[in-house]
């Protein structure tokens, strides 16, 4: 594998945003999720649970409630009082409407996309029309007494349940009155009478109605009589949240406690046409509150203020047992927070609302393999950059010399020049930048050049001057966008934004890669698109141009890699070799994906890349792994006869030693720098969980 003195960094104090609340498109096999933050992130569960799309927060949003409307629609609500409504491809808020009802605290849409319903702090359920650009105000329900906490719709579309403070009502959609009133038993403690808050509720195809509240219960209840059918107490405090699976059969709630509960409705007895709504399965995958569930046809997914989102298949609905049963937890973005300047060994950090710029340490001692060397120079933090506004900050990098960063919110990219004296760094912004808003920065090392991705269908190559002003070289445009009136436009085949940027170390290809799977090489000397990648059906996760070869190595979310010779415009022998055997089983069932490719300088057969949990040097001279070699089998090799050695030996040199990974890289003076993030970290800076009374203690 190589042997490397390593920068092993522990200091990125980067804390991962609770979850508020998710919602899932079945159609598009897509999960929405938003964090504490203000933050959506999109799922594609077509794409191996890959984090296709991120669209940054803002510190005066607040979101309490997320969901899908028809095809590709995605709408919130929060404690502003707004609505707002996604743009999808921009990655950012389309437009947002007041409802003027207060803090929205529920969020629902009707089963054929026509209505949306708010509830409201004031007490007042508004519908608005869903139009084909934008959502209407329609008119409001009957005023109540007391916040609206939740809301279902029935699937006819005439009837809406709503949860509030020890009360759950219906109400009548077209004549806006409600038409039914169930009290719900408040929480009677030895010290006081609290009150029994409706966190969550769902409202049946038979008129049932399902509530998860404050008291710990989860109660049926028949909303034409307004009677109670069965009560589940499943807690000691709060039941959070409630989801019930499409053909309504099964049912699962989240817990403050940290526990999931799911409910099935099944006969009691084998035979008997009679079912009952029972609880079957309880799940412990959580520390604190499980502020979010989701039931899909095969998963049952939960997340809270532990910040993981949790991916539990269901065994009854899966045809094999294997790789697909397998329990996912993602806990890191599928995106590096961590830019390095291998030159000056700095080490740039990326916070929702600011940058961080270290010097790494440094040690002249020598020692044997796994030795840990003492620390001459320690760790220094050169600069804390808070962003400007509110917007969190998307995107950011440092040059490789270390003299250039740039950071981009929604509304603005901000490119700064540092400059160093001794141990003090000056920092000065560009007095004359370019007006766009990208989503990945990469930079050239030869010709000091950045390139940016616009949000729409551009990528702009910005030259850094001496003078602290920065000029627009040139305005690539995909998918034949508008160009400036001086440069000339090179029109592709994609509308997404682009997503990922590889530049050679000679300046000569850039190559960028979409969310419709699309790579795109361009020839920066002649400024004219070069030739496309052949279309492969994954999102790609990560890439890099080779400084030697300018061979372009893609890995994509299902864990496959590709080679792409940029000269020769095809994959090279070496990929279509690894193709043509296939991957080890071992490597294809990784459930995080590659989020960094690079290369050994010394070693031009070599390319390192790494995902959360390991480090892998692929060396291309060496023999393929098959499925029945060992393929983590570095630490097992050293302690095995010679022969024995030879024959166990293949080009996958897996290392476990550091995790969890946040990144990656090679340093120009050969040392390996790796950032973990301990998961005990996280949990010691968040807030305390309920403590729960165990046996013996």
């Amino acid at each position: 594998m190589g042997e490397f003195k390593v920068h092993r960094v522990r200091f990125f104090n980067y804390i991962p945003s609770g979850i508020r609340c998710m919602a899932y498109n079945s159609q598009l096999q897509k999960l929405a999720l938003a964090r504490l933050d203000g933050s959506v992130e999109i799922f594609n569960f077509s794409n191996n649970y890959f984090q296709e799309k991120v669209i940054p927060g803002n510190e005066a949003r607040s979101i309490e409630a997320i969901c899908w409307v028809g095809h590709d629609r995605l709408f919130s609500a929060g404690l502003n009082g707004e609505i707002i409504e996604y743009d999808l491809v921009r990655l950012c808020p389309k437009y947002t409407l007041d409802a003027f009802g207060g803090p929205i605290w529920a969020l629902a849409s009707n089963a054929s996309n026509t209505h949306l319903a708010v509830g409201c702090e004031d007490g007042s359920v508004k519908l608005f029309e869903i139009l084909p650009e934008k959502i209407q105000f329609e008119r409001n329900l009957d005023r109540q007494k007391g916040r609206i906490l939740s809301l279902s719709w029935h699937k006819s579309g005439t009837q809406i349940a709503v949860g509030s403070l020890d009360v759950i009502r219906v109400f009548s959609v077209k004549s806006g009155h409600a038409v039914q009133r169930i009290l719900v038993d408040r929480c009677v403690t030895s010290s006081h009478n609290r009150e029994c808050m409706v966190w969550s509720i769902g409202f049946l195809s038979d008129y049932t109605i399902v509530s998860a509240d404050s008291t710990g219960k989860v109660q049926f209840w028949d909303s034409e009589k307004g009677t109670l059918i069965k009560t589940h107490p499943i807690a000691k405090s709060d039941v959070l949240s409630l989801a019930v699976a499409e053909p309504e059969d099964s049912i699962v709630v989240g817990t403050s406690e940290g526990t999931v509960v799911q409910f099935q409705f099944l006969p009691l007895q084998s035979g008997q046409q009679e079912c009952q709504w029972l609880r079957t399965k309880t799940f412990k995958y959580h520390t604190h509150d499980v502020r979010a569930v989701v039931h899909t046809k095969t998963d049952l997914i939960s997340g809270g203020l532990d910040t993981h989102l949790v991916i539990r298949p269901l065994m009854n609905k899966l045809e094999t047992k294997s790789y697909e049963a397998a329990l996912r937890k993602v806990t890191f973005p599928h995106r590096c927070l961590v830019s390095c300047a291998k030159k000056a060994n700095l080490l740039l950090f990326q916070f929702p609302d600011q940058l961080e710029l270290w010097r790494l340490g440094t040690s002249e001692a020598m020692g044997e393999p796994g030795d840990t060397l003492p620390v001459s120079k320690k760790p220094e933090k050169l600069l804390q950059l808070k962003r400007k506004g509110q917007d969190n900050i998307h995107c950011s990098a440092v040059s490789p010399c270390g003299g250039w960063l740039a950071y981009s919110t929604i509304s603005a990219l901000r490119l700064y020049r540092l400059q160093y004296e001794n141990d003090n760094i000056s920092i000065n912004r560009v007095s004359k930048s370019v007006r766009f808003i990208a989503v990945k920065f990469t930079l050239s090392e030869s010709t000091n050049k950045f390139y940016a991705p616009a949000y729409v269908s551009a990528i702009y190559a910005i030259k850094p001057m001496k003078s602290s002003f920065v000029r627009q070289l040139h305005l690539f445009s995909l998918g034949g966008g508008g160009c400036t009136k001086n440069d000339q436009c090179l029109a592709t085949s994609t509308s997404e934004p682009v997503v990922l940027l590889a530049a050679s170390v000679d300046g000569k290809w850039l190559a960028a890669a979409s969310h419709t799977c699309e790579i795109e090489i361009y020839n920066l000397k002649q400024l004219k698109h070069h030739c496309t990648v052949p279309l492969y059906n994954c999102i790609p996760s990560a890439m890099a141009i080779h400084p030697q070869t300018n061979n372009l190595v893609i890995a994509y979310a299902d864990q496959q890699i590709f080679e792409f010779s940029i000269p020769e415009k095809q994959y090279t022998d070496w990929s279509r070799k690894l193709q043509q055997q296939g991957l080890h089983i071992l490597w294809m069932e990784r459930d995080t994906p590659l989020t960094n490719v690079t290369f050994n300088p010394k070693e031009p057969s070599q390319i390192f890349l790494h995902d959360t949990y390991m480090i892998c040097i692929i060396d291309k001279t060496l023999p393929l792994p098959c499925d029945q070699t060992q393929l983590y089998n570095q630490l097992t090799l050293k302690n095995v006869p010679e022969q024995l050695r030879q024959s166990q030996v293949h080009a996958f040199k897996i290392c476990k030693l550091f995790q969890p990974l946040l990144h990656a890289d090679l340093l120009d003076d050969d040392w390996l720098v790796v950032v973990e993030r301990p998961l005990m970290d996280i949990y010691s800076q968040l807030p305390p969980p309920i403590r729960q009374k165990k046996f013996g203690t």
